[in-house]
Protein backbone atom coordinates (compact mmCIF):
# COMPACT_ATOMS: atom_id res chain seq x y z
CA UNK A 1 0.00 0.00 0.00
CA UNK A 2 1.04 3.34 -0.89
CA UNK A 3 0.31 5.13 2.00
CA UNK A 4 2.78 8.54 3.12
CA UNK A 5 2.38 10.77 6.44
CA UNK A 6 3.20 14.52 5.19
CA UNK A 7 4.27 15.57 8.37
CA UNK A 8 7.46 13.26 8.04
CA UNK A 9 8.54 15.23 5.41
CA UNK A 10 8.58 17.99 7.51
CA UNK A 11 9.94 16.88 10.41
CA UNK A 12 12.86 15.24 8.24
CA UNK A 13 13.48 18.88 6.57
CA UNK A 14 13.41 20.48 9.78
CA UNK A 15 15.63 18.79 11.46
CA UNK A 16 18.18 18.87 8.62
CA UNK A 17 17.76 22.96 8.51
CA UNK A 18 18.43 23.58 12.21
CA UNK A 19 21.53 20.59 12.43
CA UNK A 20 23.02 22.48 9.24
CA UNK A 21 22.66 26.03 10.88
CA UNK A 22 24.13 24.66 14.14
CA UNK A 23 26.69 23.53 11.93
CA UNK A 24 27.42 26.64 10.06
CA UNK A 25 27.07 29.13 13.38
CA UNK A 26 30.32 27.04 14.56
CA UNK A 27 28.27 24.73 16.97
CA UNK A 28 28.93 26.68 20.26
CA UNK A 29 26.98 24.42 22.43
CA UNK A 30 29.20 21.46 21.36
CA UNK A 31 26.17 19.28 19.97
CA UNK A 32 26.77 16.25 18.16
CA UNK A 33 25.45 16.67 14.60
CA UNK A 34 26.02 12.92 13.65
CA UNK A 35 23.78 10.75 11.29
CA UNK A 36 22.57 8.92 14.49
CA UNK A 37 21.73 11.76 16.43
CA UNK A 38 19.90 13.06 13.62
CA UNK A 39 17.35 10.13 13.36
CA UNK A 40 16.74 9.83 16.50
CA UNK A 41 16.20 13.57 16.87
CA UNK A 42 13.56 12.72 13.49
CA UNK A 43 11.90 10.28 15.96
CA UNK A 44 11.70 11.88 19.07
CA UNK A 45 9.88 14.73 17.15
CA UNK A 46 7.73 12.43 14.98
CA UNK A 47 6.31 10.00 18.54
CA UNK A 48 5.24 13.27 19.66
CA UNK A 49 2.76 14.86 16.77
CA UNK A 50 -0.33 13.71 14.61
CA UNK A 51 0.32 12.25 11.61
CA UNK A 52 -0.88 13.58 8.47
CA UNK A 53 -1.74 10.43 6.19
CA UNK A 54 -2.22 10.89 2.42
CA UNK A 55 -2.64 8.01 -0.37
CA UNK A 56 -2.64 9.91 -3.80
CA UNK A 57 -1.13 13.36 -5.54
CA UNK A 58 -4.51 14.65 -5.23
CA UNK A 59 -4.22 14.48 -1.00
CA UNK A 60 -0.78 15.97 -1.56
CA UNK A 61 -2.40 18.85 -3.45
CA UNK A 62 -4.68 19.45 -0.66
CA UNK A 63 -1.71 20.55 1.47
CA UNK A 64 -2.17 24.00 2.59
CA UNK A 65 1.49 25.32 3.61
CA UNK A 66 0.27 28.82 4.25
CA UNK A 67 -2.50 27.96 6.85
CA UNK A 68 -2.68 29.27 10.10
CA UNK A 69 -2.89 25.57 11.28
CA UNK A 70 0.34 23.77 9.09
CA UNK A 71 1.87 27.04 10.58
CA UNK A 72 1.37 26.35 14.30
CA UNK A 73 2.63 23.00 13.43
CA UNK A 74 5.57 24.14 11.98
CA UNK A 75 6.41 26.54 15.51
CA UNK A 76 5.22 23.02 17.35
CA UNK A 77 7.53 21.65 15.45
CA UNK A 78 10.54 23.25 15.69
CA UNK A 79 10.01 23.34 19.89
CA UNK A 80 10.15 19.61 19.65
CA UNK A 81 12.90 19.89 17.34
CA UNK A 82 15.20 21.90 20.07
CA UNK A 83 14.48 19.88 22.65
CA UNK A 84 14.85 16.54 21.32
CA UNK A 85 18.34 17.48 19.70
CA UNK A 86 18.98 18.26 23.57
CA UNK A 87 18.04 15.15 24.91
CA UNK A 88 19.96 13.30 22.37
CA UNK A 89 22.78 15.25 22.65
CA UNK A 90 22.54 14.45 26.92
CA UNK A 91 21.86 10.40 25.86
CA UNK A 92 24.03 9.59 23.14
CA UNK A 93 23.73 5.93 22.14
CA UNK A 94 26.79 4.10 22.88
CA UNK A 95 26.59 2.12 19.82
CA UNK A 96 26.55 4.86 17.12
CA UNK A 97 30.21 5.79 16.47
CA UNK A 98 29.25 9.90 16.40
CA UNK A 99 32.08 10.75 14.54
CA UNK A 100 30.38 14.15 13.17
CA UNK A 101 29.63 12.79 10.41
CA UNK A 102 26.31 14.96 8.65
CA UNK A 103 25.92 12.33 5.63
CA UNK A 104 23.76 9.66 5.07
CA UNK A 105 26.06 5.90 5.08
CA UNK A 106 27.51 4.98 1.17
CA UNK A 107 24.80 2.52 0.31
CA UNK A 108 26.91 0.04 -2.45
CA UNK A 109 24.69 -1.57 -5.25
CA UNK A 110 25.69 -5.27 -5.03
CA UNK A 111 23.09 -8.02 -5.21
CA UNK A 112 21.97 -8.79 -1.50
CA UNK A 113 20.30 -11.32 0.54
CA UNK A 114 17.91 -9.74 2.32
CA UNK A 115 17.21 -11.35 5.63
CA UNK A 116 13.75 -9.79 7.68
CA UNK A 117 13.49 -8.59 10.94
CA UNK A 118 12.94 -11.76 13.43
CA UNK A 119 11.24 -11.34 16.49
CA UNK A 120 9.91 -13.98 19.05
CA UNK A 121 9.12 -14.41 23.08
CA UNK A 122 10.97 -16.52 25.67
CA UNK A 123 8.33 -17.45 29.06
CA UNK A 124 9.32 -19.06 32.45
CA UNK A 125 8.34 -22.39 31.15
CA UNK A 126 6.81 -23.08 35.16
CA UNK A 127 5.48 -19.82 35.74
CA UNK A 128 4.44 -18.56 32.14
CA UNK A 129 5.34 -15.19 33.05
CA UNK A 130 7.57 -13.13 30.59
CA UNK A 131 11.35 -13.69 31.06
CA UNK A 132 14.05 -10.53 31.84
CA UNK A 133 17.71 -10.07 32.22
CA UNK A 134 18.94 -12.54 30.42
CA UNK A 135 21.01 -12.35 26.70
CA UNK A 136 19.71 -13.88 23.64
CA UNK A 137 22.39 -14.96 20.64
CA UNK A 138 21.30 -15.67 17.01
CA UNK A 139 24.07 -17.86 15.59
CA UNK A 140 24.41 -18.97 11.63
CA UNK A 141 26.49 -21.63 10.81
CA UNK A 142 28.70 -20.88 14.12
CA UNK A 143 28.69 -17.11 14.22
CA UNK A 144 27.26 -14.62 15.96
CA UNK A 145 24.86 -12.61 13.13
CA UNK A 146 25.75 -9.22 12.31
CA UNK A 147 22.55 -6.89 12.56
CA UNK A 148 21.64 -4.04 9.93
CA UNK A 149 22.84 -1.47 12.18
CA UNK A 150 24.10 -0.33 15.53
CA UNK A 151 20.27 0.34 16.82
CA UNK A 152 20.08 -3.55 16.55
CA UNK A 153 21.84 -5.87 18.97
CA UNK A 154 23.29 -9.72 19.00
CA UNK A 155 22.78 -10.74 21.89
CA UNK A 156 19.68 -8.98 22.39
CA UNK A 157 19.36 -7.93 26.14
CA UNK A 158 16.13 -8.73 27.42
CA UNK A 159 14.70 -6.27 29.51
CA UNK A 160 11.96 -4.76 32.02
CA UNK A 161 10.74 -2.46 29.24
CA UNK A 162 10.46 -5.09 26.86
CA UNK A 163 9.23 -8.40 29.26
CA UNK A 164 9.44 -11.56 27.11
CA UNK A 165 10.59 -9.83 23.92
CA UNK A 166 13.21 -10.00 21.48
CA UNK A 167 14.30 -9.14 17.91
CA UNK A 168 17.02 -9.16 15.69
CA UNK A 169 17.37 -7.43 12.22
CA UNK A 170 20.15 -9.93 10.52
CA UNK A 171 22.39 -7.43 7.73
CA UNK A 172 21.79 -8.06 4.20
CA UNK A 173 24.22 -11.15 3.09
CA UNK A 174 26.44 -10.16 -0.17
CA UNK A 175 25.36 -12.75 -2.88
CA UNK A 176 27.10 -13.76 -5.93
CA UNK A 177 24.62 -13.49 -8.23
CA UNK A 178 21.32 -11.45 -8.58
CA UNK A 179 17.95 -14.30 -8.72
CA UNK A 180 19.66 -16.93 -6.78
CA UNK A 181 17.89 -18.13 -3.58
CA UNK A 182 20.11 -19.31 -0.91
CA UNK A 183 18.71 -21.00 2.87
CA UNK A 184 19.97 -19.98 6.08
CA UNK A 185 20.24 -22.04 9.06
CA UNK A 186 19.81 -19.93 12.51
CA UNK A 187 20.33 -21.49 16.16
CA UNK A 188 18.66 -19.21 18.83
CA UNK A 189 20.65 -19.61 21.83
CA UNK A 190 20.32 -18.52 25.63
CA UNK A 191 22.43 -19.60 28.02
CA UNK A 192 21.74 -18.59 32.16
CA UNK A 193 22.98 -20.07 35.36
CA UNK A 194 19.06 -19.89 36.64
CA UNK A 195 17.95 -22.29 33.47
CA UNK A 196 18.61 -25.10 31.30
CA UNK A 197 20.39 -23.91 28.19
CA UNK A 198 17.90 -23.39 24.81
CA UNK A 199 18.39 -23.78 21.45
CA UNK A 200 16.05 -23.17 19.09
CA UNK A 201 16.57 -24.15 15.74
CA UNK A 202 14.85 -22.37 12.20
CA UNK A 203 15.76 -21.54 8.72
CA UNK A 204 15.29 -18.82 6.52
CA UNK A 205 15.20 -18.37 2.42
CA UNK A 206 16.20 -15.12 0.82
CA UNK A 207 16.38 -14.54 -2.98
CA UNK A 208 19.09 -12.04 -3.74
CA UNK A 209 18.39 -9.00 -5.38
CA UNK A 210 20.10 -5.57 -6.71
CA UNK A 211 17.16 -3.93 -4.46
CA UNK A 212 17.19 -4.38 -0.79
CA UNK A 213 14.76 -2.44 1.80
CA UNK A 214 16.49 -0.24 4.25
CA UNK A 215 13.97 0.31 6.32
CA UNK A 216 11.82 -1.84 9.36
CA UNK A 217 8.62 -2.80 7.56
CA UNK A 218 6.30 -5.10 10.34
CA UNK A 219 4.98 -6.86 7.31
CA UNK A 220 8.17 -7.92 6.60
CA UNK A 221 8.57 -9.75 10.30
CA UNK A 222 10.10 -13.27 10.96
CA UNK A 223 7.91 -14.31 13.97
CA UNK A 224 9.52 -17.14 15.99
CA UNK A 225 6.87 -19.48 17.96
CA UNK A 226 6.75 -18.60 21.84
CA UNK A 227 9.53 -20.48 23.96
CA UNK A 228 9.75 -21.44 27.35
CA UNK A 229 12.99 -21.51 29.79
CA UNK A 230 12.85 -24.11 32.91
CA UNK A 231 15.20 -24.10 35.48
CA UNK A 232 17.85 -26.41 35.99
CA UNK A 233 17.71 -30.28 36.50
CA UNK A 234 13.39 -29.70 34.97
CA UNK A 235 12.94 -30.70 30.92
CA UNK A 236 15.55 -31.21 28.24
CA UNK A 237 16.89 -28.48 26.53
CA UNK A 238 14.69 -27.29 23.71
CA UNK A 239 15.55 -27.92 20.20
CA UNK A 240 13.08 -26.88 17.70
CA UNK A 241 13.78 -27.05 13.67
CA UNK A 242 11.51 -24.48 11.66
CA UNK A 243 11.80 -24.37 8.29
CA UNK A 244 10.40 -22.03 6.19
Amino acid sequence: MDIHNTNEDFVVQAVQKIFDEIQQNGNPEKTCLCYQCRIDTICYTLNRIEPNYIVSNRGFTRIDTFSIKNQQLEADITTLIYKGLRLVSHNMRPTAPHDGSTMVPTRVLLPLYDIPTISGRIFNGISFEPITDIDVTLFCEGEIVKMRNNNWQNPFKMIQSTPGAFSFWPAPVTADIPETTKEFKYILKVESADYETLSHFFSLTSTSKFHTPHSYALNRTYKLPDLYLFPPGGDEEEEIILIS
